[in-house]
């Protein structure tokens, strides 16, 4: 009989990802996403539910998703739900049921920043100083960029 495990899920990053190695090498990340429900109950309020699903990628997939992904960045992950099962220093069996990702899109325009965050892009603000001027300045070529329309995340139909 055939038989499916698959996972999708649309959510924001809790804290940046995770790099490990395995002693055989083997790059690995682990993260956690955060999905919201909202919903109206029986009397009209408005109600809302968070989750937190634990993620992990392998290999190449996790060392992409380390440089690009940061807490706070929309994404959209696919892949199965596997449980693992341990004996903590105490005796006591734990486990913990993860999303191994097969696949993902950063929903995130790129350079976007949360603020706050370990990632939060510099203050431009303030003047620069003599020390911050460079010695020589170079001619740079412009080149005409095509007006291109932003597409709003919000927007989009899945």
């Amino acid at each position: 009989m055939f038989s499916l495990n698959r996972a999708q899920i649309i959510g924001n990053l809790t804290r940046d990802p995770e790099m490990r190695y395995t002693p055989n090498g083997q790059a690995v990340a682990s993260f956690a996403i955060a999905t919201n429900r909202r919903w109206k109950d029986k009397d009209g309020n408005n109600q809302e539910q968070t989750e937190f699903h634990d993620v992990v990628a392998w290999g190449k997939l996790a060392e992409i998703m380390t440089q690009i992904l940061h807490k706070g960045n929309k994404v959209y992950v696919e892949g199965r739900l596997q449980t693992r099962q341990w004996e903590a220093q105490d005796g006591a069996k734990r486990n913990k049921t993860e999303v191994v990702i097969e696949d993902f899109v950063a929903l995130s325009p790129k350079g976007e920043f949360v603020p706050g965050s370990a990632h939060e892009e510099p203050d431009f603000s303030a003047a620069p100083t003599e020390d911050d001027k460079p010695a020589a300045k170079k001619p740079v070529a412009k080149k005409e960029v095509a007006d291109e329309e932003e597409i709003n995340l919000d927007e989009i139909p899945f």
